[in-house]
């Protein structure tokens, strides 16, 4: 089993907060780690899954009698975006009884929970985000990087002992968001081969300027479908939106999102990528490897937010770190472990200042570049570089 850094973070705030929600995709192990959490504690536990029938029952008639009667039990609330309408009531019964560790609720669907707690649990609740395995969990469990770049971060095909993608798993997974998840969890008529068909775009166009235009008239749809088909898969935690860092330096910016699926192993079975060997001799290598670089700095990064930067004279740097509204260094990434810096990283840097810029690798020693560019391995620079340039 592997440990999960949210454990310890959400056994923490809830010695603070009255509710913390845990969030993420599901089979990401939100499940799991509230498990691990009650069976850890001292306190007595109720735990309530909204998608089974029985649970949903005992809050169907009198939900308020109900958790009161349970009231010195830590409830843990699975899949709560299902029944949106139990947010107040949390308020209310947290209200009248202000103690920490009452409620942890999971969610698959940020807008209904996000929309719920805005409207009735401001100030009572802290939230957390679960992605997928990330390489620091991956190392303890003594799993590959190249597996977890192949397979990708959701616990259950990475850890099966089959080298290679399981395929099936992958395709059942995202039939099924389409199918059963994503329609009902947002109130919504989708139609489902243009969503299938919108997902294998997406797969091969992974990290690319996201143009609405262009999948509107490729799928035969609006441009306002589109964007709300990204926004329903960006909120169940499926896709990333990666913005551009727009700065007054007299340019002409790139404006355009770019768009990544957000978990490799999703990405390799659309695209047909059953092995390492698939991969490496893959067109989308390159671009996978770029997307799982900047997943895994998302999952790490603290006190700072990721953006690119792109000319229109084709300077680009692939991932900005910023912190506050200041710039503090640029990525460039790299499957290659021999890398060639290009002259528009270069201008990139003389655009934004940043005094530390990295090229991020896949494996070798780290090493300078140049005056301020140096090359770092992925596991070594959120190892040993993040924690210093983030907490700074």
């Amino acid at each position: 089993m592997i440990t999960r850094i949210q454990y310890s973070n959400i056994k923490r705030l809830l010695t603070r907060f009255p509710a913390v929600a845990l969030l993420g995709a599901r089979q990401t192990g939100k499940t799991t780690v509230a498990m691990q959490i009650a069976a850890s504690l001292k306190e007595k536990v109720l735990y309530l899954d909204l998608e089974k029938d029985s649970h949903l029952q005992r809050l169907q008639y009198d939900a308020e009698a109900y958790l009161s009667l349970n009231s010195d039990k830590l409830i843990i609330i699975d899949e709560v975006q299902r029944k949106p309408e139990l947010f107040a009531l949390l308020r209310a019964l947290i209200d009248e009884n202000r103690i920490a560790g009452r409620f942890l609720l999971l969610g698959s669907s940020s807008p209904h929970l996000v929309k719920g707690v805005s409207e009735s649990l401001a100030g009572r609740i802290a939230y957390s985000e679960i992605g997928g395995i990330s390489i620091e969990e991956a190392q303890k469990a003594k799993i590959a990087q190249e597996t977890l770049w192949l397979k990708g971060g959701f616990p259950l095909p990475l850890l099966t002992r089959n080298h290679n993608l399981d395929e099936e798993w992958y395709r059942y997974f995202v039939q099924s968001y389409i199918k059963r998840d994503l329609a009902p969890m947002f109130g919504i008529v989708l139609s489902e081969k243009t969503v299938e068909n919108f997902w294998k775009m997406l797969a091969g166009n992974n990290g690319a300027l996201f143009n609405r235009q262009m999948y509107a008239g490729s799928l035969g749809v609006t441009a306002p479908t589109v964007s709300r088909y990204l926004h329903y898969m960006e909120a169940a935690f499926l896709v990333n939106e990666l913005q551009p860092w727009s700065v007054n330096t007299g340019k002409r910016l790139v404006k355009m999102p770019k768009i990544y699926i957000r978990d490799s192993g999703i990405l390799h079975a659309l695209n047909g990528i059953k092995s390492l060997d698939d991969l490496f001799g893959n067109i989308h290598a390159g671009v996978s490897w770029e997307g799982f670089v900047v997943e895994q700095l998302r999952l790490v990064k603290e006190n700072c937010d990721l953006y690119f930067y792109r000319t229109h004279n084709g300077a680009e740097a692939d991932v900005v770190l910023v912190k506050g509204n200041q710039p503090i260094a640029c990525i460039e990434i790299k499957i290659s472990t021999s890398p060639k810096v290009s002259r528009g990283f270069y201008e990139v840097i003389n655009d934004l200042k940043t005094a530390k810029n990295f090229v991020v690798i896949p494996s070798g020693d780290a090493y300078p570049i140049s005056e301020n560019i140096y090359c770092y391995s992925l596991a070594e620079f959120i190892r040993t570089v993040m924690p210093a340039l983030t907490d700074s």
